[in-house]
């Protein structure tokens, strides 16, 4: 029988444990935490879908607002006639349409006391954050242009896609001054889940788990494959950590990402390996100095993706640039979306490529080709990368080394300072 040793912190740093490592994870994974925070997402009770409740938590009550919704096609022109409807690949662009477009023409413009509720299509970027060419069509087949016809004449866009458009959107917001949100990826789970929660209160339980990272110096965390323990090192330098948590009032041009519900920083430099796993059969080891991926290292697969990489890598080497780290705060089901899964609590995401839209400096003109120009987050999850496990990863602060995570499971200081704010309720 295992001892009752305090908190998961002491059994880490301040504890002689005179067990093999892995008994010791399996005892801190059955660990109960005195805690009112609801930790398993099957045990919650979602609210049904509303899409003004929604609206209105994330943008606030309406003033006459011109509101509009965006999704992506691989031909815009698609969008005439709705013809787009019947192509059954297409299903995020069918919740767009379903769920915004005919919602605001059921009542819910109305009840935001929003006006307009039209609804465009651009061309698909191609790749997450590419920016977005200015050509787009609306239901009647007129050809138009983003910058002149959309950003200048709608406060209020929400963006429904396969590929993220937040970093373009955002840059956009802040020349023509509208608010708007992204909800690339969106299906039924996400919308019976991750954007049926309150997100006052996710944001609340985000503040909290920001005030417990913030300034921080650097993070350390411990990625295990095939047997073999590699570790990532980010510097943060004391920087104030920042929340993704949905809300976008008005006042200020900005535009949410929806889902929301985590805590980031823009690394300012980071070296170390962790691993990447290309496709169900491949995984390689990235090599990390300086703030970037020079190397991949071929683990099992297909070494046709290593080579690849690499190659891509000496072309543009900005591919390879670290440009943030970030921890979910929710209580969610896993979707098979990144949009939802990276916003779970337990789970950690490395994003390499651009990070302009998240205050960092890697911007799209250093890469040389544009369509290199992404901002790609790479999700660590049990459902996603089973093979590669998480043993921990650690906060450095002050000199104090704190464990944040331990096996894709948060451990008691993470809780608390979620738990600062709110608590998730059944």
């Amino acid at each position: 029988m295992l001892p009752t040793l305090g908190t998961t912190e002491n059994l880490a740093t301040n504890f002689y444990f005179p067990f093999e490592r892995n008994t010791l994870s399996a005892y801190l994974d059955i660990l109960i935490f005195n805690t009112t925070m609801i930790l398993d997402a099957a045990a919650r009770n979602f609210q049904p879908f509303s899409i003004t409740r929604l609206l209105t938590t994330c943008f606030g009550s309406g003033n006459g607002e011109k509101a509009c919704i965006l999704i992506d096609l691989p031909d815009p022109r698609d969008i005439k006639n709705f013809k787009f409807l019947e192509d059954e690949t297409l299903s995020i662009q069918n919740y767009g349409h379903e769920v915004f477009y005919k919602g605001f023409k059921d009542g819910a413009l109305e009840a935001m006391n929003w006006t307009g509720g039209e609804i465009f299509a651009y061309r698909e970027t191609g790749g997450s954050n590419l920016d977005m060419e200015d050509f787009c069509c609306d239901p009647h087949g007129k050809e138009m242009s983003l910058d002149r016809d959309i950003y200048s004449n709608y406060d209020i866009i929400l963006t429904v896609s396969t590929f993220s458009a937040t970093a373009p959107l955002t840059a956009k917001c802040k020349e023509f001054g509208f608010r708007g949100a992204t909800l690339h990826g969106l299906n039924q789970i996400i919308l019976d889940t991750g954007l049926s929660v309150d997100y006052d209160l996710v944001s609340e339980e985000a503040e909290g788990l920001r005030l417990g990272l913030t300034q921080a110096d650097r993070f350390e965390i411990d990625f295990q494959v095939e047997g073999e323990v590699y570790t990532l090192i980010l510097h943060t330098n004391g920087q104030e950590a920042q929340k993704s948590h949905g809300l976008c009032p008005p006042g200020k041009p900005d535009v949410a990402n929806l889902p929301a519900g985590e805590v980031y920083f823009v690394p300012e430099s980071a070296e170390g390996v962790f691993p990447f796993k290309y496709s169900e059969e491949t995984i390689g080891l990235l090599h990390v100095k300086e703030g970037r991926i020079y190397k991949s290292q071929f683990v099992y697969g297909d070494y046709a993706e290593i080579e690849a990489h690499n190659q891509r890598l000496v072309d543009d080497p900005m591919i390879g640039a670290i440009g943030e780290l970030g921890f979910g705060t929710q209580v969610l089901p896993f979707s098979g979306r990144d949009i939802q899964d990276e916003k779970i609590l337990g789970t950690i995401h490395v994003a390499t490529g651009r990070d302009d839209h998240l205050g960092g400096k890697i911007t799209p003109d250093l890469f040389k080709e544009h369509k290199n120009a992404s901002h790609d987050d790479v999700l660590y999850a049990p459902h996603k990368t089973p093979e590669i496990r998480l043993p921990e990863a650690r906060m450095v602060k002050d000199g104090k080394s704190t464990v944040l995570i331990r096996n894709y499971k948060p451990t008691e200081f993470m809780v608390a300072c979620l738990e600062t704010h709110a608590s998730v309720e059944a």
